[in-house]
């Protein structure tokens, strides 16, 4: 077998393990969702697992790594559609908390993710984000619109606050009553950062 054909054969098993997982994880949650199922639906050995992804946690931080991408690239559609570089960074942030109410990030992301992996503050995608939160409140600062303010300090409390949003969000009896308490006053926050009306 050639090289091409063995890291392409690899890709696949490793798609169909996510996507299998995926919906194992988005239909019956982590602790239920079952191995050897998950393995058998796609025609696959939990070998197969164990060799891509080391066990069902490193499987789940997998499937929470291509969420995580999919819910920056939602965010980022919301904020490239503002007028003002100030609200689209604000509808980033509130995109990102609505984004709690999609069943499979709720379940996956927002519940499991944190009983398994432990502070979502502290995963890989998070300490990226954390990253861009802080180039982009650094702009703002630039340019006059936000406060002078430390732009990490400032990115730690927007994103931790986003963050604790999506949570409370997903682990309500009423999600969809609690999202906009929860958008209002992540809005009210923020805008303290504000120099003026911008």
């Amino acid at each position: 077998m050639a090289a091409g054909q063995r890291v392409r054969m690899m890709e696949e098993t490793r798609a169909k393990l996510l996507l299998a997982a995926r919906n194992a994880f988005a239909e019956k949650g982590f602790a239920a969702a079952s191995m050897d199922e998950l393995t058998a639906a796609v025609g696959l050995t939990r070998g197969a697992l164990y060799h891509n992804f080391g066990d069902k946690k490193g499987l789940l931080r997998a499937v929470i790594e291509q969420l995580d991408a999919e819910m920056v690239a939602k965010a980022r559609a919301a904020r490239e559609r503002a007028a003002t570089p100030w609200a689209g960074f604000l509808e980033e942030c509130v995109a990102y908390i609505e984004l709690a109410l999609e069943p499979e990030i709720q379940r996956i992301m927002l519940l499991d993710g944190p009983a398994v992996l432990g502070d979502p503050s502290r995963w890989p995608g998070q300490t990226a984000c954390l990253r861009a939160t802080t180039e982009t409140i650094q702009a703002l600062i630039d340019a006059g619109t936000l406060h002078p303010v430390d732009a990490e300090a400032a990115a730690r409390l927007i994103n931790g606050a986003a963050l604790d949003a999506a949570l409370w969000v997903a682990a309500a009896d009423e999600p969809r009553t609690v999202l906009p308490k929860a958008i209002d006053a992540f809005r009210c926050l923020a805008s303290g950062l504000l120099r003026s009306e911008a």
